[in-house]
């Protein structure tokens, strides 16, 4: 990964307190991973940005040596990585999805 795609996306991750690097939109997700991982998001009621890989390769190969986790979607909470939708739906599961929200300070979507 080159340093101008690691600080593309270093950037990203720090300007939101939720990131969500997935495969489409949340409105048209294009897996059913990232579907899942929208789905958690929204039944938890907190804001967040998603970035769409399918749109720019470079941020798609990126992302997987960024976090050294190899599968989208991705979860950034504060700049942290959490995970993809399997730890999400069992984090999520546990309550530790919205502890983890609550930790943080994370907002409620408007």
């Amino acid at each position: 990964m080159t340093d101008a795609v690691h600080a593309r996306i270093a950037a990203i991750v720090g300007a939101s307190d939720v990131v969500l690097f997935m495969k489409g939109t949340p409105l048209f997700p294009q897996c059913g991973f990232s579907s899942r991982a929208v789905a958690i998001l929204e039944h938890l009621g907190v804001a967040y940005d998603s970035v769409d890989v399918l749109q720019d390769q470079a941020v798609r190969q990126g992302i997987k040596e960024f976090s050294d986790w190899p599968t989208i979607p991705q979860l950034y909470v504060k700049g942290e990585f959490v995970g993809g939708s399997d730890i999400m739906m069992e984090m999520y599961e546990a309550g530790e999805l919205s502890q983890l929200m609550a930790d943080e300070g994370v907002a409620k979507a408007e």
